[in-house]
């Protein structure tokens, strides 16, 4: 690797000398997948209160549900122990501020770059989007009857959750 990640090896190297996780699995010990925000604001073990090997945390731009979290929870559920799902977007979301045409017309104006055949699944709405996000999971073909989906904002100011009920 090159040097810029030195600081991350460093840090690893610290890291690894008081590691005391070896004896986790891949199992959810309380039974939750999070799908979240890839925002560095969200601390999502910590700000629910949870440990290392308690949850699966799937992160993209925005916590949309998307055909890639929806295959992971299939995984998660029927292989890693997940009997609920909580959708938690946030507050002060760069995806929540515009529109993918937006997105696709700032790369291109700033780097040049066309994007045109990239979905990024803004939100405009982002209750409504939340909203059907959780529908989307609940009626998921692939997923069970039995599955707990949940919904709340994360509010990146005040680290408080914000629930959203169907």
């Amino acid at each position: 690797m090159t040097e810029a990640f030195d600081d991350l090896l460093t840090a690893n190297e610290d890291f690894a000398r008081s590691f005391q996780q070896a004896d986790l699995t891949g199992q959810a010990r309380r039974g939750l997948a999070v799908v979240t925000c890839m925002d560095s604001r969200i601390d999502p073990l910590k700000l629910l209160g949870l440990s290392a090997g308690d949850a699966k945390i799937l992160r993209n731009a925005g916590a949309r549900v998307t055909e890639d979290v929806l295959r992971t929870l299939v995984l998660a559920v029927y292989l890693l122990g997940v009997d609920r799902v909580l959708v938690m977007p946030h507050t002060d979301c760069r995806m929540a501020k515009s529109t993918d045409e937006d997105v696709h017309e700032l790369i291109s104006r700033q780097y040049g770059v066309d994007t045109r055949s990239l979905e990024f699944h803004t939100v405009p709405d982002q209750d409504a989007a939340l909203r059907r996000d959780m529908v989307r999971i609940r009626t998921y073909p692939y997923l069970p009857d039995r599955l707990a989906v949940g919904g709340a904002v994360y509010d990146v100011h005040t680290g408080k959750l914000m629930p959203v009920e169907l």
